[in-house]
C-alpha cells in the first residue's frame, strides 16, 4: 500500500478545554480529503493532531458498537458478567438484520464468542443480544449508553440502538468517536478481539462460522489493531481506527467516506502523518500506583492511589523535552467507604508550566468504615508511639 508522507508542517501548540491539546498544522489540508468529517488524536494525552469538521453530527452506523463494548468491558471488569457466562439469544435479537452471526432464537452462545462477532464482525445480532444481556433489554441498555456518553462528556451524541441500524434521533461525530475511542483503549484486552483479522465462530460444530474483520487495516496497516467499521446508505463509509508503533497509539475517525477504499487510504494517509511527525514517551502504565494514601477512618490505615489509563509525553519529532513535571492531587477529604475504581485525585502532566494532560487517580481496591473498636485500637497504639 503507498503510503503517504506529510512534510515539512509549521507547528503552534494550542491550549484545549478539558487538559488536552491541538497541535495546529498548516499544511494538512490534504488529509481526508473526501470525508464529510475527520479527526486524528494521540491516545494517551488526547491530543488533536488534525480536526475536519469534527463536532459535525452524523449518523455513526455500526461505529456505535464502541459504546456497546465500552459497556461490556466495563460489565466484565465489575464482575457483573464473566467471558464464559451464557447468553440465550432472544427472538428480537435474533431477528436483526443487516451484518449478523445468524445467532437462533434460544440459542446460547458465551460472552468472549459474542465479543468475537462484536468486534469482528460487527454483528447486530450479537450486539442486541450483549445489550440484553447486561441491561435486561435493549432499551434498559441505551439508557446506560446514553448516560455513559453525558459521562465522558459528549455533546454531540444520542443513542436509539446498541447497533447503529438507522434511527431517527441516532447520531453522533468524529470528536466523539475518537472519546469513545480512547475510553474503550483503557481496556487494553479489547484489542484480542478488535486485532484479530479472522477467526471462527461454534468450532467443532456443523454451523461452525468464519470472521473476517470488516477492518482490513488490521490486515493491511502494521500496527493497527481496532476499532470499528461502519456503512449505512444514509451514513456512507465510516471507520474510527487505532494502530500503535513503538510506545506511541493514535485513533483516527473518518466518517462520510464514498467507498471502502476512500476510507481506509484517509486513515492510512491520517496514520502515516502522526507517525512521521510526532513521537510520545511513556510516563506512567495503567494501574501503575503513585502515591500512599493514609486513611483515617477504613479499615485500612493506606490506599495505593493509581493512574486510569496509560500516561505519556507527546512531542513533536526534535523537539526537545524539557520542564516537564508530574502534579499529583488526591482528594484531602475522603469519605468512606471507597470503592474500587472510583476517582479519588487527578494527575497532571506539566510542561513548561502548562497543563498537557490531565487524568483519573483511582483508588486501587476497596476501603469500608472502621469498627469502633478498631478504630479505639488504632487510637491507643498511636498514643503508645507518641509516648
Amino acid at each position: 500500500m503507498k503510503r503517504y508522507i506529510v512534510a515539512a508542517v509549521a507547528l503552534a501548540l494550542l491550549l484545549t478545554t478539558g487538559g488536552g491539546r491541538t497541535f495546529a498544522a498548516e499544511k494538512t489540508q490534504s488529509l481526508a480529503p473526501n470525508a464529510s468529517s475527520a479527526i486524528l488524536i494521540e491516545r494517551d494525552t488526547g491530543t488533536v493532531l488534525f480536526d475536519k469538521n469534527s463536532h459535525k453530527k452524523l449518523p455513526p452506523a455500526s461505529m456505535t458498537k464502541i459504546m456497546t463494548m465500552i459497556l461490556t468491558m466495563e460489565a466484565l471488569d465489575s464482575g457483573k458478567i464473566k467471558l464464559t457466562d451464557p447468553v440465550r439469544v432472544s427472538e428480537y435479537a435474533a431477528s436483526m438484520g443487516g451484518s449478523q452471526i445468524f445467532l437462533e432464537p434460544g440459542e446460547e452462545m458465551s460472552v468472549h464468542d459474542m465479543m468475537k462477532g462484536i468486534a469482528i464482525g460487527s454483528a447486530n445480532d450479537a450486539s442486541v443480544a450483549m445489550a440484553e444481556k447486561i441491561g435486561g433489554s435493549e432499551a434498559s441498555f441505551v439508557d446506560m449508553m446514553n448516560k455513559k456518553a453525558k459521562q465522558l462528556g459528549l455533546k454531540d451524541t444520542f443513542f436509539k440502538n446498541p447497533t447503529g441500524l438507522p434511527a431517527a434521533g441516532h447520531y453522533s461525530s468524529a470528536h466523539d468517536m475518537a472519546i469513545m475511542g480512547k475510553e474503550l483503549l483503557k481496556h487494553e484486552e479489547i484489542t484480542k478481539y478488535t486485532g484479530l483479522y479472522e477467526e471462527y465462530l461454534r468450532q467443532n460444530t456443523p454451523n461452525k462460522f468464519w470472521l473476517v474483520n470488516t477492518n482490513r487495516l488490521v490486515k493491511f496497516y502494521p500496527g493497527t489493531d481496532g476499532l470499528k467499521t461502519g456503512f449505512t446508505q444514509e451514513a456512507k463509509y465510516c471507520l474510527t481506527a487505532t494502530a500503535k508503533k513503538h510506545d506511541m497509539r493514535v485513533i483516527a475517525v473518518v466518517m462520510g467516506a464514498p467507498n471502502p477504499k476512500q476510507r481506509n487510504q484517509q486513515v492510512t494517509q491520517m496514520f502515516d502523518y502522526a507517525f512521521s511527525q510526532y513521537a510520545t514517551k511513556k510516563l506512567y502504565d495503567r494501574h501503575q500506583i503513585v502515591k500512599q494514601v493514609k486513611i483515617q477512618k477504613g479499615n485500612k490505615q493506606q490506599l495505593a492511589v493509581v493512574t486510569s489509563e496509560s500516561i505519556s509525553l507527546l512531542s513533536k519529532r526534535g523537539e526537545k523535552e524539557n520542564n516537564v513535571k508530574p502534579l499529583i492531587q488526591v482528594n484531602p477529604d475522603l469519605k468512606m467507604p471507597i470503592k474500587k475504581g472510583q476517582q479519588v485525585g487527578t494527575l497532571s502532566i506539566m510542561k513548561g508550566g502548562k497543563t498537557v494532560t490531565k487524568s483519573p487517580l483511582l483508588a486501587s481496591e476497596n476501603v469500608k468504615n472502621a469498627s469502633w473498636w478498631s478504630l479505639f485500637k488504632r487510637t491507643l497504639g498511636h498514643m503508645a508511639k507518641s509516648s
